[in-house]
């Protein structure tokens, strides 16, 4: 029942390291937009433990996988799983909690259409708190940074599974945020040719 995936294995330190210094001590509720098996989850929750950890997932087998994680995790902050479509527009008020300090969403918006993209966006902008963070991690494109081979590749082989997937461009989420209140504040570079890019809820 319990779930584990390479690249997560491959990159939770790192995620978790980033998350220690990204995310405010104040912070109480960080929803994690499609967990996948429920691994980062279990993996940083416990170094958080002022932090309640919600997850949720799409898939029923990666739903029972996080349940598993979650009752052998030493956090009672690692909360029980919750099913989310994020492209259904009334995700903000469907999952728990109410509003949330930070929303983490981690190798998602390459292997979805782009408006799965903007329904993480579009919803984001209304769940979060204002000054709250949505750090999003993974493969994206930048216009003034030549793709590197192994992206490249990967995203063609993205696309030959499904030509609606692939790396977004940086700017492209960037400019989508803004319309829902989400200003890019920071863009980390981690190991594997991947960004994290941290956006900054403002109503300004």
């Amino acid at each position: 029942m319990k779930q584990t995936t390479p690249s997560a294995d491959r990159n939770m330190d790192v995620i978790r390291d980033q998350l220690l210094k990204l995310v405010p001590e104040s912070a109480r509720d960080l929803l994690e937009i499609s967990s996948g098996t429920g691994q980062h989850g279990a993996h940083c929750a416990p170094v958080m433990p002022d932090l309640r950890w919600w997850p949720t997932e799409y898939d029923n087998a990666r739903m029972a996988s996080i349940a598993a994680h979650v009752a052998d995790c030493s956090s009672a902050g690692f909360m029980a799983p919750q099913q989310l479509d994020v492209m259904d527009e009334n995700w903000p008020a469907a999952v728990q909690p109410e509003t949330a300090d930070v929303i983490l969403n981690i190798n998602m918006i390459h292997i979805t259409p782009w408006q799965a993209c903007v329904g993480l966006l579009q919803g984001s902008g209304r769940k979060l708190v204002l000054g709250g963070l949505l750090i999003l991690y993974g493969p994206f494109r930048q216009r003034d940074v030549e793709i590197v081979p192994s992206n490249e590749a990967f995203e063609g082989w993205l696309k030959s599974q499904n030509t609606a997937y692939g790396l977004r461009y940086l700017e492209d989420v960037a400019e989508e945020a803004a319309r829902h209140r989400l200003l890019l504040s920071e863009v980390v570079a981690v190991p594997a040719n991947n960004l994290i890019a941290v956006f900054r809820r403002n109503d300004a």
